[in-house]
């Protein structure tokens, strides 16, 4: 046993390590631009962003924007982006429901890439959805980095849309390979930094990521 525990507290202390050098660590948040925030519930972390701005109509990319959502008929304000693994996205709503052969399939040999699309009505700041504000040319870098994890849209028709145990939510086939170097996390932050924010270079967990955004709670 402690071959394994001698394993995880390594990558436990290189995510920490790795999370804490900074990329664009001469970035500074605008006094005014267009408001994003980071989300998190502890494991996994997104990108929320209005669904219609000056610079990007969500809606063209993903219809379901632009519809009522199921839960309450509202229609949504945002969407709340993020990528991950397409077993864990679809059928494994807690950590207790996870396989083992799906976790050891992911440690081996990685999963496929899967992106999350939620729906949300007026999100408020929060410990877990923390605001960012992004220049004009940062946001649309922002959205470029994020479409460029899409696969081209078909010729004719929309993209396929896999639906979850998560109400409200729809997932995208996505590129790219997830894997313990290679986490939702990682994904979260790699799109913030090729986007001009400061953020860590390696972050593979949820609080690698938060640490850079601040907590409206914290004061």
């Amino acid at each position: 046993m402690a071959v394994p525990a001698l394993i995880v507290a390594l990558f436990f202390l290189a995510a920490w390590v790795g999370s804490s050098i900074p990329r664009n660590s001469d970035w500074t948040e605008p006094d005014d631009g267009i408001r994003i925030m980071v989300e998190s519930n502890g494991v996994h972390t997104g990108i929320v962003m209005p669904i219609v701005s000056s610079e990007k109509d969500w809606r063209e990319t993903f219809p379901s924007a632009g519809m009522p959502r199921e839960q309450d008929g509202w229609l949504p304000t945002h969407v709340a982006i993020g990528w991950g693994e397409k077993e864990v996205f679809l059928n494994t709503p807690t950590w207790g429901d996870l396989e083992a052969a799906t976790a050891l399939r992911i440690v081996f040999s990685g999963g496929d890439g899967l992106m999350r699309v939620a729906h949300y009505v007026n999100p408020q700041p929060s410990e877990y959805y923390r605001e960012l504000r992004l220049r004009p040319e940062e946001y649309r870098q922002l959205v470029q980095q994020i479409e460029a994890s899409l696969p081209p849209a078909p010729e004719h028709g929309e993209r396929q849309i896999y639906r979850s145990y998560e109400i409200g939510a729809v997932h995208y086939d996505a590129r790219g390979r997830y894997t313990l170097g290679n986490t939702c996390n990682q994904w979260v932050g790699d799109v913030l930094a090729r986007s001009g924010v400061r953020m860590g270079y390696w972050t593979p967990l949820a609080g690698g990521v938060m640490k850079w955004v601040d907590d409206p709670g914290a004061d």
